[in-house]
């Protein structure tokens, strides 16, 4: 949800657990090569020990995206992408080096079959060929398959808990805390009745229990704490959260299966805009071109392009100089998300953090590849074809984008800054203080976390804060970007 943004530990050191992501395109290795030689020569890349893979074999005919069977199905079995035992272990000419991850469960797995197929005759049905903003909403939202609606664990800190990333909230309470902070501010600035929390995609319900819990602290409880949740995984893990604040917080609750017509007061997100669909695009000799997903029995899901009529670039990627090959993304269903909600909120701020940059530095030659990254397991790696419906898929923000579809909306922006600037100017250094920094035991740990979040190799810089907003008093600046504000930079 690496990258700071969803921030993968180290790989785990339990070969059990391994496997290794092929990429497109693979070699194919003849099964006689498989030597015992050359099976020593081998590495697993999560313990540098040397993999003694067994007879059993990945065959190029089952492959999907990445060869992750544990046993071979279909083929003749005289070609081998490898051979497996712990590890499967492949050439990537595309790779400097392998990425090694840890293989699903027979459970995991049969879903991924399932979402695959579906993936499979959708491309079918559309003649072969579907654009990868498609291949994306299907992978993380098809119904009871996808990677947020079929009901995985997705957020946590290890391996084992089933996490496949650590978003700020489940690092340490401060940053909801420091988020409450700001939503107070405008919250005062309501009146009774209109002072209502909106939370989008609320993951484990720790920001939201965080949020209540400071508000209540403060005295500006709201009149609701409104959640919009797709995931009924999830929120069943946000209902349990919630429930260990008591009946009275835990009553302010409400959750929505979209987002309401009208809305006054408070709307939040963290890491919800990255995880919406984005379109691929790829400028070869000068030309732009769509890129999307196609399938044959020889590659399983592969990348496939179409050259793209002028009519169909977006203008700020048509506006780009050079014609050198180029690969990026733009953000519809973002922009879209942000005009249908200004057109709900009425009066009050829309606070956004995330991980992107303004289009000046998202769209520079130097990032020619695009910001595309899948998570699975605390790893990240570039294959969005592996295991789909596994692993998240994820693409920075064009907060350029975002500003612009706001002004749309008629929502004005009211601040643009660094995590760290925003966590700062909210008043995370001094909630910090409340603890005895002579306590090491306690102190050490939350100072630690909150470091994560400010540092600029970490998580400060690399996010980023926006707040949008209608009917707010511009002589109240929001204590989140009063000293800090680059809402400049959008331009």
């Amino acid at each position: 949800m690496q990258s700071a943004m969803r921030r993968p530990v180290a790989a785990s050191s339990d070969r059990s657990a391994c496997s290794t992501v092929a990429r497109r395109p693979m070699a194919v290795i003849s099964a006689a090569t498989v030597s015992a030689s050359a099976r020593e020569r081998w590495q697993c890349t999560a313990t540098s020990q040397p993999c003694r893979a067994s007879a059993r074999a990945i065959t190029r005919p089952t492959r999907r995206a990445a060869p992750v069977t544990r046993a071979m199905r279909g083929g003749t079995g005289d070609d081998v992408v490898g051979a497996v035992d712990v590890c499967a272990i492949v050439y990537n000419p595309a790779m400097s080096k392998t990425v090694s991850l840890p293989l699903p469960s027979e459970a995991a797995q049969a879903q991924s079959d399932r979402l695959f197929s579906t993936i499979v005759h959708a491309i079918e049905a559309a003649g072969g060929w579907i654009p990868f903003e498609r291949y994306m909403e299907l992978a993380l939202y098809a119904p009871g398959l996808g990677y947020y609606s079929g009901g995985a664990a997705k957020f946590g800190r290890r391996v084992e808990d089933g996490g496949d990333f650590i978003t700020a909230p489940e690092l340490t309470p401060f940053f909801g805390r420091t988020v409450a902070h700001q939503i107070a501010q405008v919250l005062q600035a309501l009146p009774p009745g209109q002072r209502h929390v909106l939370e989008f995609g609320a993951g484990t319900g720790r920001l939201a229990a965080d949020i209540l819990t400071e508000l209540e602290t403060l005295g500006m409880r709201p009149d609701s704490y409104g959640i919009v949740e797709l995931s009924g995984e999830l929120r069943q893990r946000q209902q349990q959260a919630l429930a260990a604040l008591g009946p009275d917080l835990a009553g302010l609750a409400r959750w929505h299966d979209r987002l309401p017509a009208r809305f006054t007061g408070a709307m939040v997100g963290n890491e919800v805009l990255d995880a919406m669909p984005v379109s691929l695009w790829a400028r070869r000799g000068g030309a732009w071109h769509r890129r999307g997903v196609a399938f044959d029995a020889e590659h399983g899901l592969r990348w496939s392009e179409r050259a793209a009529a002028p009519t169909e670039v977006p203008p700020k990627l048509a506006a780009l100089p050079g014609h050198e090959d180029f690969i990026t993304e733009s953000h519809e269903a973002a922009e879209g998300f942000i005009r249908s909600t200004g057109a709900a909120l009425e009066r009050g701020l829309l606070l956004l953090i995330d991980y992107g940059f303004p289009a000046a530095e998202y769209y520079h030659a130097h990032r020619a590849n695009g910001t595309l990254m899948c998570h699975y397991r605390q790893h990240a790696h570039d294959d969005p074809f592996w295991l789909p419906g596994l692993q998240d898929i994820t693409a920075h923000v064009d907060f350029s984008g975002i500003a612009r579809a706001a002004h749309e909306a008629g929502l004005e922006v009211l601040g643009y800054a660094s995590q760290a600037r925003f966590l700062l100017g909210a008043g995370v250094g001094q909630l910090l203080m409340t603890l005895d920094p002579a306590d090491p035991v306690r102190f050490l740990p939350a100072a630690n976390a909150v470091q994560k979040l400010l540092s600029e190799a970490e998580m400060g810089e690399l996010f980023k804060a926006i707040a949008l907003g209608r009917g707010i008093d511009a002589a109240l600046p929001l204590a989140g970007f009063a000293a800090a504000d680059r809402s400049e930079r959008l331009g």
